[in-house]
């Protein structure tokens, strides 16, 4: 798609000089800053002005080597992104000021930056052919993750806001900026074809990396690179590699990683697309491609209410999107839908940089606060959505509101990007708010991207909302997959059918096992899910486990309320043929106490008389 677009010769002609590229406003250029809202600035210089006394910490070789050594890979993170958000707010700041006040603490910042033996975070250090395993980067070997991009990014970024700047400040910033991204990131990316990210050897399928990295890696070469052959080549070279990305993307523009990787997948071409059309005056311009806006679209098509989004994988279930570069992807393609999602979510909050920021959203953020805050505008909650791809499916009582009965449920496979077994598995809300859920992921560390990933409990199907069978959970592998899939929706009802069979490992002596995930519409709205099986043997364990956000109590045998406060929703079973049991799970993770508080719980129905065929039926209202 891409490629064919920007050949060499095409590009030769087609690039604009590295001086005339100009996305948005400079630092110097000043009635676009002077015009911001005055909460705007306010908050972009208290930022900057808490950064003023900032130490820039230190990143010791020990806390490098804590992945290794023990799999923690946060200590360090944490040192590594903090430098990285004190400099994007210092120049946030400067740039709504510009008194100089904040220029010798951001100079402070990139040569702080420059000096670290590695952009590359711990957990990354697998790209490296001679440092992996040691424990510390090889400085003679760079390679390029998504942190290293991101951080050459913000200091490419940071040279066009505020060059003149750090000129008045020092001759030789500029260059040191230059040198550094050239031999750590442009080098690197011109001379090797294998990085994994690439998607241009054979192997492992690529994911929200290609993107992001071609993302941050077009910024610096579009703004740093002074050799025009070595910024022509880099950028074929992010077309090309964005073009494998684009020939994963199922047709229906679903992110298998979820929606809160969107983000760094969808929007992160974005983030690309956005440079490639500026940076020839629009002469590469992909946005009326069918793919392109499906992938635009997906983020407000897994929308529940509010925050709250369908978080399978490794997603989490509140989410804060990227809110004025959902609006303007809306606006490129031409769909207002997804426009209104942004201008809904945008808010003070938008102001405040986050664990991880990109400077060239950032900016366009706080530039477009006024503009895109004053739409007013309210998110689209659709009340059907069905992706073929993933096999996911989301139904709500009424469209364009938040209350009543949502459904989400998915098919699929076991070998996803960011995988769960969770193949059947479904959530509910009521009125926005979480009965049934995906529990998500705990803080990364190095057991969640290691052959160990489904001892995690978070990744194992008895945590997630389906059977047991004689004991069995769910497999992990790409053979493990629904089967029979059927999606039917019409005005009184909408339901998503499958096998399971498919799911289980062999020992669990499935003949079959069909669940059907309904929402009906109507005078007595309801969520069903519906199961129907034969088995080869009955000899073990045969449940039902539910995940809940809340504490359940049990009104009458066969009766459960779920929820909390003066809502509750009734969740109905056959209490004579099982048995219900409640346990409650504490959270000690910080990123999961953050979504659900300190503790979930997990329901477990168990057959008590297990036989060869059977059938059970739950139902929410």
């Amino acid at each position: 798609m891409l490629a064919e677009r920007g050949t060499i010769e095409q590009l030769r002609k087609r690039l604009v000089p590295a001086g005339e590229y100009r996305p948005f406003a400079r630092g110097d250029e000043r009635e676009a800053w002077e015009a911001l809202p005055l909460e705007a600035k306010r908050e972009l210089v208290r930022g900057g002005e808490e950064r003023l006394p900032f130490a820039w910490p230190a990143l010791p070789a020990a806390r490098y080597m804590d992945y290794v050594r023990n799999g923690n890979r946060s200590v360090y993170e944490n040192a590594y992104f903090e430098r990285r958000r004190a400099l994007l707010q210092l120049v946030m700041a400067e740039c709504a000021e510009y008194e100089g006040r904040f220029s010798e603490q951001i100079v402070n910042g990139i040569w702080a930056i420059c000096e670290e033996s590695s952009w590359v975070v711990p957990a990354h250090m697998s790209l490296s052919r001679k440092g992996f395993g040691d424990g510390l980067p090889d400085i003679t070997d760079p390679v390029i993750d998504l942190f290293a991009a991101e951080t050459a990014s913000l200091l490419a970024w940071t040279v066009y806001l505020l060059g003149t700047r750090l000129d008045g400040c020092s001759g030789v910033v500029r260059d040191r900026v230059k040198l550094e991204v050239g031999r750590r990131i442009h080098t690197p990316y011109l001379e090797r074809d294998d990085f994994w990210w690439m998607g241009l050897k054979p192997g492992r399928k690529v994911n929200n990396w290609n993107p992001w990295v071609n993302a941050s890696c077009l910024s610096s070469f579009l703004l740093l690179e002074d050799d025009h052959d070595r910024r022509v080549r880099g950028v074929s070279k992010a077309m090309r590699s964005l073009d494998a990305f684009l020939a994963v993307y199922p047709e229906d523009g679903g992110c298998d990683e979820g929606p809160s990787y969107w983000s760094r997948a969808g929007g992160s071409l974005f983030d690309a697309l956005e440079q490639l059309y500026g940076a020839t005056n629009g002469e590469i311009d992909v946005y009326g491609e069918p793919l392109i806006r499906e992938i635009g679209r997906y983020i407000y098509r897994v929308h529940v209410a509010g925050k709250s989004y369908i978080n399978f994988a490794d997603g989490d279930a509140n989410v804060e999107i990227d809110a004025e570069l959902a609006e303007r992807f809306g606006r490129r393609i031409g769909d207002p839908q997804l426009s209104a999602l942004g201008a809904a979510a945008i808010s003070p909050d938008s102001l405040r940089p986050r664990y991880i920021v990109t400077l060239f959203r950032y900016a366009q953020t706080v530039l477009r606060y006024r503009e895109v805050s004053e739409a007013r505008a309210k998110p689209p909650l659709l009340r059907d959505v069905w992706t073929n791809g993933l096999q996911v499916m989301a139904a709500r009582e009424t469209e364009g509101s938040e209350r009543g009965l949502f459904l989400a449920a998915k098919g699929g496979h076991n070998d996803e990007s960011h995988n769960h077994n969770d193949i059947g598995h479904f959530i509910v809300y009521a009125d926005g708010k979480p009965l049934l859920i995906d529990v998500g992921v705990e803080t990364y560390t190095a057991k969640t991207f290691s052959a160990s990933r489904y001892d995690i409990w978070t990744m194992r199907s008895e945590y997630h909302n389906v059977p047991v069978v004689n004991g069995y959970g769910q497999s992990a592998g790409g053979g493990f997959a629904a089967g029979r899939v059927a999606y039917r929706t019409g005005d009184g009802r909408s339901e998503l059918e499958m096998e399971l069979a498919g799911a289980y490992p062999e020992e669990a002596g499935i003949v079959s096992w069909i669940r059907s995930c309904t929402l009906q519409r109507g005078d007595r709205s309801r969520v069903e899910i519906a199961d129907r099986y034969k088995l080869r043997h009955a000899n073990g364990r045969i449940a039902l486990h539910l995940m809940a956000a809340d504490a359940p109590q049990l009104e009458t045998n066969g009766v459960l309320l779920l929820g909390s406060g003066n809502e509750r929703r009734r969740l109905s079973f056959d209490g004579e043929r099982m048995g219900c049991t409640v346990e409650r799970i504490a959270i000690g993770d910080e990123k999961l106490k953050r979504t659900w508080g300190e503790a979930v719980y997990r329901i477990a129905l168990d057959v008590k008389a297990p036989e060869l065929e059977g059938e059970w039926r739950i139902v929410v209202e």
